[in-house]
């Protein structure tokens, strides 16, 4: 039925199909049938409503005409009907009993599919299926193309139109109070806002709004609506809220915390989202059974207890993980609602941060991404208000330390949290410690046996235990060791302890500790084969998370099928983990030890910072053709560094960006790694064509921190070329968060050292950057300098897209000056740039150009036209801050045109998407919205609006701080 919109039913039959949810219509299988009069349609359409019921002439000629029918009403129904026939199928419109009546299959016309859809929605709903009942409510509502009826003339059409426009909705209600249900409060508040713009006295959607406000942390706003309701109730009904609604308002006031819970309490268990995200337990999980029966005990009572806190310390390879795992997979039957999991890697340099963990947890625990906060304490506040009123048990594992899981515990009665780390958390507060020490050598032997088999031990069994006790009866030792054995059977036990034997005469003084850790994976690595050592080697050198097959065939410099024979080989001795096909990663002691290994073994030290450059000449390479591909004809790419291996090369767009934003958080970190060891330049014009990553939003945190490091270094070692190019990406960094002042003095330096250095290239961008800064700050006629000094030095460079960024720049200059008609022209030579080369990215931020500038020019259709594209093809290229950005300057357009409700309802998506440009730009969006607001007489959350508003002016220094202050005056006044 949803074709019926286009003309066009897709895989339909030639049996007959109707709408009324929208004009009425009729098809023949794919094809359209002539409408009629006017009057003909609206007698389909009062045939159609009875559902195959007789409606007499009489009952006809009232629907038509009312009290005040033609004199030949009877011919003019009987000579519709006439004409019906022809157009349908014969033997589905019958005369009977001196009336009509037409015969369909139940599901021909689209309002009985749309019933029997809000039908089964209701029935899933019962069942406590939430998420399927939002599913078929979309696709009910989605079979209403317009107004119901539209253009049908009659009194019964006009009653079944407001029938069925308030059928519409209720189900649009419903379809929002389970968006609520499901945690999807932040979306919500963007249609919410603009549905009690156009039903302004319906309370339940004003109760709705007020719901969605205070849970994504709106507080005041929630409250506000209230008092807009409360005021507006009184002046155009003379009566006061329901009490559902005041009763709501004075939940919010007392900050229950019942209102911040995404699901009801009532709800079954089969509505909630259960994470299952519990690591497989070995199957030959052997002894520790105090400990097992120990934790298990404590687990089981978490029911009954606030919250169950275990923590596990021990040195590595002691089986902290192996434990934590074996028994909280015991523990489930008493976590009904989910197991979380995480590895915090602790034990690394670069330890888990909370805010992200907390985004994985809340994602997992069916928190849409819009509605995630920021902020590490929203988001731990957030985490805590949805495990309330669920049993969920949380598996932190490889922990730093206490700080980094405080905000990961759960806080709640029925939850736990086990947590392992190589430190005792003594000062994690009511915590339950225990000190993991090594197997007990029977423990240890009866392990060993498990893995290498029953016969081949106790032929030998005092071999054996010379094995276990010279692997310091460490589990992770005895597994690696045993593994080995299993896998060679032409050996005997004794083969194996006599190697270990030799090898700890060399490692006799070291038996303490982390060392006995490095002694034991000595068993696993003196069995590699050369090529295998030296893969294991190399490979361990590399920072990020995980390696692609194509990064470890860069380090080793070999082809993609032997680089893939080799990984393989080392994943079956459990050296290396597959993380995910064609990704393989380290434990982090593995990693230490393997980069042990490479300086103690390696025969030409060259050779690491060999494999290194190859990694990062590999993601440069590679990075260089992503920026080619979406910025054909930019000259940046040859003025890079040159590197020696070669990169991937890609076929489309959507691949080249696939991999530049999987492969996000190993590039950024291998630009770091390279910072600090000679390879300075390349590391910066890694980051320079990486720039995209800033301006994501998802990689903004970790690129700035990689960007720091590179000026770090360029300082310390005086290259000015590379601190030139540090400094630019540094100044992309800030103009995105909106920190002005930092970005301009970053780009003031850029430009003196690359003068100093003989290198022009980060100039223009330097000049262009300055620009937008300077007009951003009101400094219009140096702002006016920068960018036709960007325009000229790009024109001399042949780099056209940057000429073109500039111009655009220099278009929202002019706007700012009132100087419209060359803002658009500037703005539309932009356009006609990046349409002549292909861009699409930036071809999309001319657009956002032009629109911003046709809306001041009061061509607001225009406007709106250009940043719905620009909207689009920011959406498809990941760029969510600029999607932010995008549906602000729409909300302006409407504003302008004094489409008040439609600016609100883009104002609030622009809020849950971020822009460009930080709390300065929120702060913007801010002031329209309660613009919006106000035009639409909720003066008192549009004051909350433009307070929150004055707050971050006042806290960037912002002129426009003194526009708003002279707005709320004004409206106090």
């Amino acid at each position: 039925m949803a074709g019926m919109a286009d003309g066009n039913i897709p895989g339909a039959t030639d049996e007959l199909r109707f709408s009324v949810l929208g004009p009425v219509r009729a098809w023949r299988g794919g094809k359209a049938l002539p409408p009629g009069s006017p009057q003909q349609r609206a007698l389909l359409a009062a045939l159609l409503l009875r559902e195959g019921r007789t409606a007499t002439a009489g009952e006809l000629i009232d629907a038509l005409w009312g009290d005040d029918p033609p004199s030949q009403a009877l011919a003019a129904v009987r000579t519709y009907a006439s004409r019906l026939r022809k157009v349908l199928t014969a033997g589905v419109l019958v005369s009977e009993s001196g009336g009509y009546a037409l015969r369909t299959r139940p599901d021909a016309l689209d309002l009985s599919v749309a019933q029997e859809l809000a039908s089964d929605a209701e029935k899933s709903r019962a069942a406590g299926n939430r998420s399927q009942a939002r599913s078929l409510i979309n696709k009910s509502l989605g079979l209403w193309d317009g107004e119901a009826l539209a253009s049908v003339p009659g009194p019964y059409a006009d009653t079944q139109r407001t029938r069925l426009d308030e059928w519409r909705l209720q189900l649009t209600e419903t379809r929002l109070d389970l968006d609520l249900e499901l945690g999807c409060h932040a979306e919500s508040v963007s249609e919410l806002t603009a549905l009690t713009a156009a039903h302004p006295l319906r309370e339940r959607l004003r109760e709705l709004l007020m719901l969605a406000l205070y849970r994504s942390g709106r507080q005041a706003e929630a409250l506000a609506v209230y008092a807009d309701t409360r005021r507006l109730l009184a002046e155009e009904l003379g009566v006061d809220p329901r009490p559902e609604l005041a009763q709501l308002q004075q939940r919010i006031l007392q900050a229950d915390a019942e209102l911040a819970r995404p699901v009801e309490d009532s709800a079954p268990a089969s509505s909630i989202r259960r994470p299952a995200q519990l690591p497989a337990t070995v199957p030959d999980f052997t002894g520790r059974l105090s400990f097992v029966r120990e934790l298990g005990w404590r687990l089981a009572g978490a029911k009954d207890s606030v919250m169950v806190v275990s923590a596990l310390a021990g040195i590595g390879g002691v089986g902290k993980t192996t434990l934590a795992v074996h028994v909280a997979h015991e523990a489930r039957p008493h976590f009904p609602d989910g197991q979380l999991y995480v590895d915090l890697q602790g034990t690394g340099g670069r330890a888990a941060e909370p805010e992200t963990v907390l985004g994985s947890f809340l994602r997992a625990l069916g928190i849409p991404d819009s509605a995630i906060p920021d902020s590490l304490d929203d988001r731990s506040a957030l985490y805590r208000s949805t495990l309330d009123g669920r049993r969920i048990l949380v598996l932190l594992d490889n922990a730093r330390d206490a700080a980094q899981i405080r905000p990961l515990l759960p806080g709640m009665e029925g939850c736990a949290a086990l947590v392992t780390s190589r430190v005792r958390m003594v000062d994690l507060a009511g915590a339950h410690l225990i000190d993991l020490d090594v197997m007990s050598p029977e423990e240890a032997l009866r392990l060993f046996t498990r893995i290498v088999g029953e016969e081949r031990v106790t032929s030998e069994r005092e071999a054996a235990l010379d094995v276990v006790a010279a692997c310091g009866f460490l589990p992770l030792a005895i597994r690696i060791a045993a593994s080995r054995l299993a896998a060679r059977p032409t050996w005997t036990v004794s083969v194996l302890a006599a190697k270990l034997a030799d090898e700890w005469r060399r490692l006799d003084e070291l038996q303490a500790g982390d060392l006995a850790v490095k002694a034991t994976f000595e068993l696993g690595y003196g069995a590699l084969e050369p090529a295998q050592a030296r893969a294991f080697r190399l490979l361990g050198l590399a920072d990020g998370p995980d390696l692609s097959l194509a990064a470890a065939a860069a380090i080793l410099d070999l082809p993609l099928h032997d680089t893939e024979d080799v990984l393989e080989s080392l994943v079956d001795t459990s050296l290396v983990e597959s993380a995910a096909p064609g990704r393989y990663r380290y434990h982090d002691l593995v990693r230490l030890y393997a980069r042990a290994c490479a300086e103690r073994d390696e025969p030409f030290p060259s050779e690491r910072a060999s494999a290194l450059s190859r990694l990062l000449d590999f993601y440069l390479a590679t990075t260089a053709r992503v920026y080619a591909i979406e910025r054909p004809c930019d000259s940046l790419v040859d003025h890079l560094e040159p590197t020696s291996y070669e990169g991937l090369s890609f076929t489309d767009r959507q691949s080249a960006l696939d991999w530049l934003y999987t492969e996000a958080n190993c590039l950024l970190a291998c630009a770091q790694q390279a910072s600090g060891s000679g390879q300075l330049r390349r590391a910066v014009d890694l980051l320079w064509a990486a720039k995209d990553l800033a301006e994501s939003g998802a990689n903004s945190k970790q690129y700035e921190s990689a960007a720091l490091s590179a000026l770090e270094a360029a300082r310390a070692t005086g290259d000015q070329r590379a601190e030139g190019r540090a400094r630019t990406t540094l100044t992309n960094v800030y103009l995105v968060a909106g920190r002005y002042g930092e970005a301009d003095e970053e780009a003031r330096q850029a430009t003196l050292l690359a003068r100093a250095a003989g290198d022009p290239s980060p100039v223009p961008w330097a000049d262009n950057d300055r620009g937008i800064i300077a007009f951003i700050q009101g400094r219009y006629e140096e702002g006016e300098s920068y960018l036709l000094r960007a325009i000229e030095a790009s024109r001399a460079d042949g780099n056209r897209p940057r000429e073109a960024s500039a111009l655009c720049n220099l278009s929202r200059l002019q706007l700012s000056l009132g100087r419209t008609a060359e803002a658009i022209a500037l703005a539309q030579q932009g356009i006609d740039i990046y349409d002549n080369i292909g861009l699409t990215l930036r071809l999309a931020n001319a657009r956002y150009a032009l629109g911003v500038a046709l809306t001041q020019a009061g061509r607001h259709g225009e406007a709106l036209d250009q940043l719905s594209e620009a909207l689009s093809s920011f959406g498809k290229n990941r760029q969510r801050l600029w999607e932010g950005s995008a549906l602000f300057r729409m909300a302006e357009a409407h504003l302008a045109a004094w489409r008040p409700a439609h600016a609100a309802q883009h104002a609030e998506q622009a809020l849950v998407y971020g822009c460009i440009g930080g709390d300065r730009i929120r702060a913007s969006v801010l002031t329209v919205l309660g613009r919006a607001l106000e035009a639409l007489g909720q003066s008192d959350r549009a004051r909350v609006c433009w307070y929150e508003a004055l707050g971050l002016y006042e806290e960037c220094g912002a002129p426009e701080a003194a526009d708003v202050r002279a707005l709320l005056t004004l409206k106090a006044a």
